[in-house]
């Protein structure tokens, strides 16, 4: 009976525990999750949000093509955006060399030599040996070790959680640069309508100095009232001096939002849109909680969690023995024109087993600390869920509230609009003085300014929501705005 089978019983062995791997496989950790949003009042039918506004260019909502030429400019030129599209590639580059652990290494040697021997030396030079000799080498070598326990697949299985978590990082990135770049455009524009705002109340102050000086010339108007005006003219030139330089700091941090050059930044000027009216937006009342788990932040978690879970398998591989071999096979000649002959090849095979037995405990706190980065990674993920419950409860909650304080603040410059008119009236008829004037005048101002930054803060908080959200959500998801509309 030929032993050829018994031979291939450890290699047969080898093959099949190199299909087990230690540690613990993943599995996502379960969240007490809502079944679904808190329901909200059906959005009206111009709030509709449209297939292409509601994935990835949520932004094309505010249907300003100014806001999206700069957030494509954004995309392409910010740093943050550039850093975070490197580390993808470094991540890439990385698995890519675990992964190569798994697979045997090929080399090919080649050596050559001459030497002379000594007529001199201590032990004497056989007869036929030549003083003078060459030898010439020329190998193909390959070593290999046998994945049994998983070590190299664990972690590549790591390497990929790394890779998956820096596209996470970097769509994450993009989100935020969006609704960064989305708020600070509206912030500009708001400081472009309080500085007119401003420039027109400085005007006017200015235009009614003017008159008081006339009218005190001929004695009609006291010098305390004349006194109010320059006072109150001044006021008025400082607020816009304040303005104008909030305006500036609004187009430079653009600027550098968008990853203009020192000398843009420094002198150059952002062209602005005329934005449309926002439509009366909310979350479909129907759409799924679960679905907020695709933020890539979260996707970032979870990877990284992946990442941490794999390395203890990894880890606890340490323990169990490592398997090598290493073989070569080529030709050796002291001729050259024989190297690649038959008689000159040459051969080996070698296996070689390590088997941990006393490392002073390296390889145990090895594991230990894997577990403890594994631990270390769960807790951030629940945290960076719930982070993204309170970001969307927040965000929903201020939806409401900027809707609201936009109303209200233009129900107030509305109204105090009619009481300016009707103060100078009076103060025409002499039935009310200077200063009642000036004080509508400054409520009037202040109300102008809250009215255009409440409309800011309700684009603001738009863009919140739909960062909230992961970027919005597809328009052929069950809860959509159009379902919600079709079961209201």
């Amino acid at each position: 009976m030929s032993n050829r089978p018994l031979r291939l019983l450890p290699l047969a062995a080898a093959l099949l525990l190199s299909g087990c791997a230690v540690g613990p496989d993943y599995l996502r950790p379960a969240f007490l999750l809502p079944s679904a949003w808190t329901k909200a009042e059906a959005p009206a039918p111009e709030a509709t949000l449209p297939a292409d506004r509601a994935g990835e260019r949520w932004w094309s909502l505010y249907a300003d093509p100014i806001l999206d030429q700069l957030v494509d400019e954004a995309l392409a030129n910010n740093a943050d955006a550039q850093v975070a599209a490197a580390r993808v590639l470094e991540a890439r580059a990385v698995a890519g060399t675990v992964d190569a652990d798994l697979y045997p290494s090929l080399s090919a040697g080649y050596s050559g030599s001459r030497s002379k021997s000594t007529l001199l030396g201590s032990f004497p030079r056989p007869a036929d040996l030549p003083r003078i000799q060459n030898n010439y080498r020329a190998t193909l070598d390959a070593s290999y070790e046998v994945d049994l326990w998983g070590k190299f697949r664990r972690a590549s299985e790591a390497a990929r959680a790394d890779l998956f978590a820096a596209q996470s990082a970097r769509e994450a990135v993009r989100l935020s640069l969006t609704a960064g770049v989305t708020q600070q455009y509206f912030a500009l524009l708001a400081a472009d309508a309080q500085v007119k705002v401003a420039e027109r109340t400085a005007a006017t102050r200015g235009e009614t100095l003017k008159l008081f000086r006339q009218r005190l010339e001929v004695g009609a108007l006291s010098e305390y009232d004349l006194r109010q005006a320059e006072a109150e003219e001044a006021a008025a030139r400082s607020q816009l001096s304040s303005l104008l330089r909030e305006r500036e700091r609004a187009e430079t941090a653009l600027a550098v939002l968008l990853g203009r050059s020192p000398r843009e930044v420094l002198e150059g000027a952002v062209v602005r849109g005329t934005p449309g009216a926002l439509p009366p937006l909310t979350v479909p009342a129907g759409l799924p909680s679960d679905l907020l788990l695709r933020r890539p932040d979260l996707q970032e978690a979870e990877q990284k969690l992946i990442a941490a879970n794999a390395r203890i398998g990894a880890a606890r591989a340490q323990y169990f023995p490592s398997i090598g071999l290493t073989a070569y096979t080529g030709g050796e000649s002291v001729v050259f024109s024989k190297l690649f002959t038959g008689p000159a090849g040459i051969f080996s095979f070698a296996a070689a087993v390590t088997q941990p037995i006393w490392n002073a405990g390296r390889i145990g706190f090895g594991v230990e600390a894997a577990e403890a980065r594994r631990d270390a990674a769960l807790a951030q993920y629940k945290q960076a869920v719930a982070n993204a419950f309170k970001d969307v409860r927040d965000a929903l909650a201020a939806q409401t509230a900027a809707r609201d304080a936009l109303a209200a603040e233009t129900a107030r410059a509305a109204a105090l609009e009619k009481a300016l008119t009707a103060a100078n009236q009076r103060f025409e008829a002499g039935i009310a003085s200077r200063l009642d004037v000036l004080d509508v005048e400054r409520n009037l101002l202040a109300a102008e300014l809250a009215r255009i930054d409440a409309e800011r803060a309700q684009r603001a908080a738009l863009a919140d929501l739909f960062k909230a959200l992961g970027g919005g959500w597809p328009a052929t998801a069950p809860g959509t705005a159009q379902n919600a509309m079709e079961n209201s």
